[in-house]
């Protein structure tokens, strides 16, 4: 029986005539996207967002040194669980140039707001996400579906041993307490690449990693008592990878899977590959735009104030063109991902499997 979220590999063609042709259909959205004057920078917006999450920041930090040795730091580990998150999106709306044209202004953005207040690296992730971007739900080639504690699909199944195997008979119920990590994941992966030859800066992003530990270490425990502190620690750091994970997960998880071979050309990889996540302003805000991700994905240097028109111009160029175009509310994507995480759990929960 077919799976119905694998799109079955394409036997190539014969000549290059009808690739181009499929290729042009990007070309003609491009320039209804770029007549639309969606594509120019927008200063005003950046400058405004990114103010507010700095005072929203400095907010928390005044109120950490105001409270001291309190348990009503909980709260503040709570605000500063979403500061974090926004922290992320600035990070990787730097990374794209959504925000600067140029390479450096937005590389130096980046390192200071991955590297320094979040304790990320910049150059990792950078690698890590542009290879996703190139091939979005590809098994072999987009790292976010490689196998690792979780599995993406029924053959990383049948592959898991150890860990990976247990966690994957149980992996739709164990999604959002997994999450919890997810934070001090990203920390210790950036640790571990900064060894990896792929690495431009380690020197320089280990520096500024350090950095921000010292501080942050350094100041739970110097102002709270252990037990406070390793309680803000754990309210800060398993709410901030929650709320990473509800941003991310939605936008690929439970769509169409790329098996090797597949011939599709860069339109329908990223539309059909990708779920947009309905829900108004208030969404937009608790996402960072990156609830249009089949827009982002198409233009991915394309400022967030911009997607939601782009995402009315894609989704009619779409149906004209007949292409799957799928969008859901926040609930309804998180479901249609945790469905897709517990389907492909499935062959690890048959008695054969042990």
């Amino acid at each position: 029986m077919t799976n119905p979220l694998v799109l079955p590999a394409v036997p190539p063609t014969r000549g290059e005539r009808p690739e181009r042709k499929r290729g042009s259909d990007f070309s003609e959205l491009s320039r209804r996207i770029s007549e639309a004057g969606l594509l120019r920078r927008r200063p005003l917006y950046y400058t405004v967002r990114f103010g507010l999450v700095a005072l929203a920041l400095a907010g928390c930090v005044g109120a950490f040194a105001a409270l001291g040795d309190s348990w009503g730091q909980v709260f503040v580990a709570v605000a500063l669980a979403v500061v974090f998150g926004q922290l992320g999106l600035a990070a990787h709306d730097l990374a794209h140039r959504q925000v600067f044209t140029g390479r450096r202004p937005s590389e130096a953005g980046g390192l200071l707001v991955a590297d320094l207040l979040l304790g990320m690296s910049y150059g990792w992730w950078m690698n890590k996400h542009t290879r996703h971007h190139a091939n979005p739900n590809h098994e072999g080639k987009d790292p976010d579906v490689s196998p690792d504690i979780l599995v993406w699909s029924r053959r990383q199944a049948r592959a898991a041993r150890g860990l990976p195997r247990f966690v994957g008979k149980h992996q739709a119920a164990l999604f959002f307490p997994l999450l919890t990590l997810e934070g001090l994941n990203l920390s210790f992966s950036s640790f571990r690449a900064l060894r990896s030859p792929s690495m431009k800066r380690p020197v320089l992003e280990g520096t500024l990693l350090v950095a921000h530990f010292v501080v942050y270490f350094g100041g739970l425990f110097t102002v709270l008592s252990p037990a406070k502190a390793l309680l803000f620690l754990a309210v800060h750091q398993g709410l901030f990878g929650i709320y990473l994970g509800s941003v991310f997960a939605p936008n690929h998880k439970g769509m169409p899977m790329i098996e090797e071979g597949t011939r599709l050309d860069f339109l329908r990889r990223q539309v059909l590959t990708s779920r947009n996540v309905r829900g108004g302003a208030v969404v937009d805000a608790f996402m960072g735009g990156l609830n249009y991700q089949i827009e982002h994905h198409l233009f991915p240097s394309m400022p967030t104030p911009a997607l939601a028109r782009a995402q009315v111009i894609t989704e009619r160029y779409c149906a004209e063109l007949g292409i799957p175009y799928h969008q859901a509310g926040l609930i309804a994507s998180h479901r249609e991902a945790l469905r897709h995480l517990r389907s492909v759990g499935e062959p690890l929960r048959a008695p054969a499997a042990g």
